[in-house]
Order: C-alpha cells, then structure tokens, then sequence
C-alpha cells in the first residue's frame, strides 16, 4: 500500500526534466518563428542578428530589415505566446472547476461579451485615437469579464455556485449579449467585414504595446492558476470530500474562474477570439503526463505557447494573403475535438 501510494504521489508532482523539456521546446519554436517568415530575410541572417544583439557583435542585417525582426516578427511571437498559454490555462482551470476535459475558456460568456463590446466600437468608435491603449482591446478586456461576472451573478441568484447552475447562466447570458451584438451590428452594416475578421482571431496587428496590454493579468492570473493546482486536484474529488479536507469549494471555484476569467479576457482583447487551444492543449497534456492538475496546469501554460506560436507562423506563410489564426486552430482543434469527444462517451460529467 505504501508502495503505491508513492507512486501515486510520484504523478502528481510535476518533475524539472518535464518542465526543462517543454522550455526548450517552446524556445525552439519561439526562435524558429523569429527566423522564418514572408520575408525574404534568411534565417541565417537573421539568427546572426539574434546572436549579434545577445553579444554586441555586428548584425548581418539592414536597420530595415532588423526593425522587421523586432518589432513586427518577435512582439508577434511573444505575443502569440502570451495567448496561448492564456487559453490553455484557462481552459485547463475550467475543465478542473466544471470536471469535464471538455470545458472551454469561452463557457461563462467572456467570448460573447467581448465580442459584444468590440461591436460597440467598431460600429460608434472605429476611429478613435490618441489613447495609451487603443478603445477596442479595452472594451474587449472589459467585455470579457462582464460577460463572466453576469455569468457568475445569474448563477448565484438561481440557487447557488454549483458548477450547473453556472453553466446554464453562462449559456443565457451568452444568448443574450450575441443577440446585443447581431442588433448593434446591424446599426452600421459597413463594420461587418471588421467585426468578422476580429471574430475569427489574429495577431496581424501586434507590436510591443498588445505584449505591454496582456502580459501583466496573464503573469498574474498564470500564477495563481499554478498555486491552486492541489486545491483543483481535490475539487475533483467532488465538494463533499474538499470541505472534509477544511477547503471552501465556492471560494476556491470562485477564485479560479476570475484568474482563468482574467486570463482569457486579456488574451481577447489582443487577439480577438481563437477557438480550441483550451481545449486541445490541456488535454494532450493529461494523455502524455497524468492526470493531476499540479502538472496540467503549468504544462498547459508552456504547451499552449508552443502551439499557438506554430498555429501562428502556419497563418502567416502558408498562403499569399494571410489566414486568420483562428481558422488555422479551427483546422487543428475541431478533428481533435471530434475525436476525444467520441472516445469520452460515458465519461463525461
């Protein structure tokens, strides 16, 4: 018995090689979606001017051509990171919260309502300037968490913060501001083409400011997340057993649906909304490392980088014209989707 309980505590302990290997994948990518690109640059040239800048040496490349790696190829990257891990930790916290692999980042209404405010401004505002940061990243934020906290005050007025409850909360109020959206954008059919080319998500607009805009909620909300993985391992015990172990299931869910709320909101207001990577990404990590949310949660974070970062450079090369990002995760995501939906028949709660 002893025995086994070691090696039950054994998987749940996220162990450094794991963490050292998934860092330098995620490294790998980063640099190699640093080098490559629609630009006729070479990747030679351009790892010279990496290496050149890390020593003081002398850049192989133009002032041109290093503006183009700096501030249009790498914030992009970074960026893409950012998001990435967002949604992934996101969507690894709420199929923790709602126990259901199948849980997305979007479930409370943080997509519906930040799609409903940048409506808002692109229909009453679209040309508005001069802020520290631009009106539609700002509405979308504030849209986002709105959406989510009508969620969660509809789901408390209908008998409580069990996960039922909130769900179908999440389903009304997502109803309700899409309905909001499609009547606002009817006001003003010429921002429709705007309005879709957001929905569909992308990071074609990027620079240093989006990475300044995201990064300090996703920092924070990624630390909390990680600090709660053994308060999400007992939550999948079921409530009954957590408060036998002196937790307070509605405090702990409500404190990890605001920091996976949070994350999600910055990661939409940067990047519009990019559908699957919550839900892909945790849950090949669950298949290749156990089932425990101490190794899930950080593992999601570094895999959803990765993976966005890939996503990414395949819609920005893969044709002339570039694709939105939220079509290539759509391509990724949705045959995978499919797939563990049907080998989840009978497991899901």
């Amino acid at each position: 018995m002893l025995r086994a309980r070691a090696r039950q505590g054994a998987t749940t302990r996220l162990r450094p090689r794991t963490v050292v290997l998934a860092a330098l994948v995620l490294l790998a990518v980063a640099v190699f979606g640093v080098v490559s690109g629609a630009g006729e640059l070479g990747w030679q040239r351009v790892l010279g001017e990496i290496v050149a800048q890390l020593t003081g040496g002398t850049s192989p490349l133009s002032e041109r051509e290093a503006a183009i790696v700096w501030e249009l190829r790498a914030p992009r990257v970074v960026l893409a990171a950012l998001v990435g891990a967002a949604l992934a930790g996101a969507g690894a916290a709420f199929q923790g919260v709602f126990r259901n692999p199948l849980a997305d980042p979007y479930l409370l209404g943080a997509a519906a309502g930040a799609g409903m405010a940048a409506t808002v401004v692109l229909v009453f505002a679209p040309a508005v300037t001069g802020w520290l940061v631009g009106p539609l990243p700002l509405a979308a934020f504030a849209g986002a968490l709105g959406g989510v906290g009508l969620s969660w005050v509809l789901g408390r007025s209908a008998g409580g913060s069990g996960t039922a409850s909130l769900l179908l909360a999440g389903v009304a109020v997502t109803a309700f501001l899409t309905a909001i959206q499609t009547f606002v954008q009817q006001l003003n059919t010429d921002t429709i083409k705007q309005v879709y080319t957001w929905t569909l998500g992308g990071l074609n607009v990027s620079g240093w400011d989006d990475v300044g805009v995201a990064l300090p909620y996703i920092v924070l909300a990624a630390i909390v997340l990680c600090a709660c993985g053994r308060l999400l391992d007992v939550l999948a015990l079921g409530d009954a057993e957590a408060a036998s172990l002196g937790i307070r299931p509605g405090r702990v869910r409500l404190l990890l649906l605001a920091a996976a709320s949070l994350a999600t909101a910055a990661a939409v207001a940067v990047s519009g909304l990019i559908g699957f990577v919550g839900i892909v990404v945790p849950h090949i990590v669950r298949l290749l490392a156990g089932a425990s949310y101490r190794v899930i949660v950080p593992l999601s974070l570094l895999g959803g980088a990765t993976f966005l970062i890939a996503a990414d450079y395949v819609a920005r090369t893969v044709l002339p014209g570039e694709l939105p990002l939220g079509v290539v995760t759509a391509f990724a995501g949705a045959p995978f989707f499919a797939i563990v939906l049907r080998t989840s028949r009978g497991r899901l709660t």
